[in-house]
C-alpha cells in the first residue's frame, strides 16, 4: 500500500483483520456444531451451547484448532472442544496410538500397554477412557488401581513386557491443565520416528465416531501393590552406602508431595533405604487436583515449598524435599552456613547428585572405563567437569528426558549409565527406569545428605567445595509467558527475530558460536565456518560468548511460554570468596538479560 494515505492504509488493515476474525469465527462455529451433532454426552453439548451463546472468546479458544498431539503426547487446558483436554480428544489420541501400535507389533500375539495417572482433576477418568480404547482395540491393558508416580509407569512397562504405555498427567502445570504422555516398549517417552508416525495416525482420526470404546474393560487388568514392591526393591539396589544411612538414620527429612502422587512411594522408599525421621507436610498430604495450598504445584517455585520450609524450621530439619504432582521432579532445600534454609536450583541438585554418584563409584572400585552420564544442552556444564575428573564420558542431548532415555537405550549392553539430569529438577540413576524419577532422587539425595552429615558437613557446604574444585557455575532460567493464540504467534516471532538477526555481542562479549538446533548447524562467528549438529531437529538457539557464558532460547513444548537459560562461571579460589563471586555472577546474568532486552 505504498501510495495510500496513512488513514486509508489503517482502514484497509482493520478491514483485513475483521475479515480474518470473521472467517475464524465461522470455522469455529462449524467445528462446534459438528461436535453438537455428534454422539457426545449431553453435558458436553450443554457446555458448547453455553459458549456459543455467552462466551465467544472462550468458544474460539476451545475450537480454533485441534489440541496438538505433540512429540510426547497431549497437554492442554481441560474443557469441551477440539483444543481442550477431554474424554474425546483423549479418545481420538488413543485411537490413533492404537492404530500405530498394532501396525508396529504385528509379530505379537498379544500387544500390551500400561496406564498410570496422577492426582489432577479428571486424571482417573482420562486414564479409564484410555484403557477403554486400548481394550476395544484388542490390546491388553495394565491399569494402576490408583494414582502412581510417572517413573513407576516407566518401570511397569519394562517389568510387564509392554509395547506401549500412557501416563495421564500435566506434570507441574497449573490446576486447569491435564496431559497425556506416551511411552514405548523401552520405558522411555516416544521419540523419532514413532512420535511423528503416531502424530500422523492421530491426525488421521477425523471424527469422534472413529473412536472404539469398551465400557466393559474386558482386556484390562488392575495392578498396584505388587509393582510397588518390585519397584522399591530395585530402587534400594541403587544405594551406595547403606552403612552410612544406618549411622545417620535419624537425618531429619521434611517431605511434601504437594497434593500429588509421591505421598505413598517417596516415604516408603526413604524408609526402605533406612531413614526413620520423615515428616510429611500434613496440609499437602492429601492428593487434590485443585492444589489448594499453592498457586502452582511446581517445586521449581519457592512458593510451592513455603509450608515445607515452615515445618523444617519448626523441627530443625536437615533437608526439605518436594515432588511435583506426578513425582518425576523434586525440589530440594538445605541449610546454609547461617543455619537458614535455601532452595537449590535444578543444576545445583544435579551437581550434588552426580558428584556423589561418580565419586562413590570411584571409591567402591566400580569405574571400569565404560561408564557415562547424560545431561541436556541447557543443563550446567559443571556436570561435564565433574565427569571429566573421573574419566567418565558425558553425552549432551536435547531438552527432554526422553533423549536421555534414548542414549541409555543406545548404549545398553555396551556402556554403563551412572546417572543423568536436567536443569528442570529431573534426575535419574540406574537403567531400570527410563524417565526422570523423583522417588529415586529423593532417596539418593537423602543418602548424599547423610554422607555429608557423617563427614560433618551439609549439602550446601558440599556444593561450595564442588565449586572450589571445578569452578563456580551459576545458571538462571527466565520464562516469559504468552497465553492463547496471540501469545503463540508472539513467541514464534521472537524466535524468528533471534534466528534471523542474532546479536553480534551480548553484555560486551562477542558471540563466538551460534548453535541452531532447528537448522542443525553451528555457526562459528569468528572463523565464519559452519558445522553440523548431530542431534534431532529442535526449535532451540544457543549463543556461546567469548567469556564462556551460554545463553539458550527455546519455546516450551508443553506450556505457553518461551524460556531463556543463562549459564555463567568464574573460578572460586576459596570457600571464603563464595559470597563475593556469587554476587559477581548474579550481576553478570542480570547484565546479559538487560543486554538482550528481555521484558518479563
Amino acid at each position: 500500500m505504498p501510495d495510500m494515505p496513512e488513514t486509508v492504509k489503517t482502514a484497509v488493515r482493520l478491514n483485513i483483520y475483521t475479515m480474518a476474525e470473521n472467517e475464524l469465527l465461522k470455522n469455529v462455529m462449524l467445528k462446534a456444531k459438528i461436535w453438537l451433532n455428534s454422539d457426545i454426552d449431553e453435558v458436553s453439548k450443554k457446555e458448547i451451547e453455553d459458549l456459543i451463546n455467552t462466551n465467544e472468546s472462550e468458544l474460539i479458544e476451545s475450537f480454533y484448532k485441534d489440541l496438538e498431539f505433540g512429540t510426547g503426547g497431549l497437554r492442554g487446558i481441560m474443557g469441551v472442544g477440539t483444543n481442550r483436554m477431554n474424554i474425546y480428544t483423549v479418545g481420538m489420541a488413543t485411537q490413533g496410538l492404537c492404530n500405530y501400535v498394532k501396525k508396529q507389533f504385528t509379530d505379537k500375539k498379544q500387544i500390551k500397554a500400561a496406564i498410570a495417572f496422577d492426582s489432577r482433576n479428571n486424571s482417573k477418568l482420562f486414564a479409564e477412557k484410555t484403557a477403554s480404547v486400548f481394550s476395544a482395540n484388542g490390546i491388553k491393558v495394565y491399569l494402576f488401581d490408583s494414582l502412581r508416580p510417572t517413573p513407576e509407569l516407566s518401570y511397569a512397562i519394562r517389568e510387564l513386557g509392554c509395547q506401549s504405555g500412557v501416563v495421564v498427567t500435566a506434570s507441574h502445570n497449573p490446576k486447569e491443565y491435564n496431559g497425556y504422555k506416551v511411552y514405548w516398549e523401552d520405558g522411555g517417552q516416544i521419540i523419532s520416528p514413532h512420535d511423528k508416525n503416531i502424530i500422523n495416525e492421530v491426525q488421521s482420526i477425523k471424527d469422534i465416531s472413529e473412536i472404539q470404546f469398551d465400557d466393559d474393560l474386558k482386556n484390562v487388568e488392575i495392578i498396584g501393590e505388587k509393582i510397588d514392591k518390585s519397584y522399591i526393591k530395585e530402587l534400594c539396589k541403587l544405594s551406595l552406602n547403606p552403612a552410612i544411612i544406618k549411622k545417620q538414620n535419624d537425618l531429619k527429612i521434611v517431605y511434601t508431595p504437594i497434593h500429588g502422587t509421591g505421598v505413598e512411594l517417596v516415604p516408603k522408599t526413604l524408609q526402605a533405604y533406612g531413614f526413620k525421621n520423615i515428616t510429611i507436610v500434613e496440609e499437602q498430604k492429601i492428593p487434590d487436583g485443585n492444589f489448594p495450598t499453592v498457586k502452582s504445584p511446581n517445586p521449581e517455585e519457592s512458593e510451592a515449598l513455603k509450608l515445607a520450609l515452615l515445618k523444617a524450621k519448626e523441627i530443625d530439619a536437615d533437608i526439605v524435599m518436594a515432588t511435583d504432582p506426578d513425582a518425576d521432579r523434586v525440589g530440594i532445600a538445605v541449610k546454609n552456613n547461617e543455619n537458614e534454609f535455601v532452595l537449590l536450583n535444578g543444576n545445583q541438585a544435579a551437581s550434588l547428585l552426580i558428584n556423589y554418584l561418580i565419586s562413590q563409584w570411584k571409591i567402591k572400585g566400580k569405574l571400569k572405563g565404560k561408564e557415562y552420564i547424560v545431561k541436556t544442552i541447557v543443563t550446567t556444564e559443571l556436570l561435564k567437569e565433574i565427569a571429566n575428573k573421573y574419566e567418565v564420558e558425558t553425552f549432551d542431548v536435547l531438552t527432554g528426558f526422553k533423549y536421555i532415555a534414548d542414549i541409555i537405550k543406545q548404549k545398553e549392553g555396551k556402556k554403563i549409565f551412572i546417572g543423568g539430569g536436567e536443569e528442570s529438577y529431573g534426575y535419574l540413576a540406574g537403567e531400570f527406569v527410563r524417565d526422570k524419577d523423583a522417588v529415586m532422587s529423593c532417596a539418593l539425595i537423602a543418602e548424599a545428605a547423610a554422607m555429608a552429615k557423617e563427614n560433618g558437613k551439609t549439602l550446601y557446604q558440599e556444593l561450595i567445595e564442588i565449586y572450589v574444585e571445578f569452578g563456580f557455575f551459576k545458571e538462571k532460567l527466565i520464562s516469559v509467558v504468552k497465553k492463547g493464540k496471540e501469545g503463540s504467534e508472539e513467541i514464534n516471532k521472537m524466535m524468528e527475530n533471534f534466528r534471523n538477526s542474532p546479536p553480534q555481542t551480548i553484555n560486551n562479549s562477542n558471540v563466538m558460536l551460534i548453535h541452531d538446533f532447528l537448522k542443525q548447524k553451528t555457526f562459528d562467528q569468528i572463523n565464519h565456518l559452519r558445522y553440523d549438529i548431530n542431534l534431532p531437529i529442535s526449535n532451540v538457539l544457543q549463543f556461546i560468548l567469548n567469556d564462556g557464558s551460554k545463553i539458550s532460547i527455546r519455546p516450551s513444548g508443553t506450556e505457553p511460554k518461551i524460556k531463556f537459560y543463562f549459564g555463567v562461571h568464574e573460578e572460586l579460589q576459596s570457600k571464603e570468596d563464595f559470597d563475593k563471586v556469587n554476587k559477581l555472577l548474579d550481576e553478570k546474568i542480570d547484565s546479559i538479560i538487560k543486554s538482550l532486552g528481555i521484558k518479563l
